[in-house]
């Protein structure tokens, strides 16, 4: 954004368009897909015109942030499938997340986006493909709107907050640092 404000348009700024403008054409359909459904417990819709701006607005966070968190990771072998795993596995093994159709959305794209993880690690641990910048925006959008879809609008915005705190967190801080200082993440690296 900063090249931006200088007049020059980078890739990065193009990513952000291009990822933004499917983050905000995913949210605004997942916002109209929950007020189609029965409204009841914390799925219930917000009501009237803000609040569904609000839930397609919170939803395109989380899909764009996302998408770009798993992409920030994308440094080492496995990384960024390892954390997808991580954050894909408790809302596929989340009890009663697929028990109707507003959990069984965020169920099965998380199951996705779990097979998906799980396929790709052995052969990009070994270094023999790699996600890249392609496949790692891919599979965050996937696991972001596996978590825009899920029927709790706390863990939606609390996502939301989290995703954008770790791409803003991206811009003054080395995630590899943080990780090879840290015992646990060392290792799980």
């Amino acid at each position: 954004l900063g090249a931006l404000a200088h007049g020059r348009v980078t890739t990065g700024v193009l990513k952000i368009a291009v990822i933004g403008s499917g983050g905000l054409v995913s949210g605004a359909l997942l916002a109209r897909w929950r007020r189609t459904q029965r409204a009841g417990g914390s799925s219930a819709p917000l009501p009237g015109a803000a609040g569904a701006a609000l839930d397609a607005a919170t939803s395109a966070v989380v899909i764009a942030s996302w998408a770009n968190v798993i992409n920030l990771l994308d440094l080492r072998p496995g990384r960024a499938l390892k954390a997808t795993a991580l954050v894909a596995a408790p809302l596929v093994l989340a009890t009663g997340c697929g028990r109707d159709a507003r959990g069984a959305h965020s169920h099965l794209l998380a199951a996705g986006a779990l097979g998906t993880a799980a396929a790709a690690l052995p052969e990009d641990l070994a270094e023999t493909t790699m996600l890249g910048d392609t496949g790692a925006n891919a599979l965050g959008a996937l696991l972001g709107t596996a978590i825009a879809a899920h029927p709790s609008r706390l863990l939606r915005a609390g996502a939301a907050v989290a995703g954008t705190g770790l791409v803003l967190a991206s811009e003054k801080v080395s995630f590899s640092r943080v990780i090879e200082n840290n015992a646990i993440l060392s290792r799980i690296d």
